[in-house]
């Protein structure tokens, strides 16, 4: 996963990251994060599939993740 591998080196450099991912690739995110020796980073799990939702649903399920979104890009730790 791409965007471990740069959300772990913006972290290094002190810039809060999060990774949007669906359900389906959970444990290979953890497994990700893990081995670069951040067990536990934050991430917004959409449900899985989305490929299939219409605009208007994809776009609800986004407005849902936003604060948490917010939230993970704001929060110092």
């Amino acid at each position: 996963m791409c965007s471990v591998h740069t959300s772990v080196e913006l972290e290094r450099r002190g810039i809060p990251t999060t990774v949007v991912i669906t359900s389906a690739f959970r444990n290979a995110l953890e497994v990700q994060y893990r081995g670069k020796g951040m067990p536990g980073h934050a991430c917004i799990e959409l449900p899985h599939p989305i490929y299939y939702l219409s605009r208007e649903e994809l776009s609800k399920i986004t407005r849902e993740h936003m604060d948490e979104m917010v939230r993970q890009l704001t929060q110092a730790g």
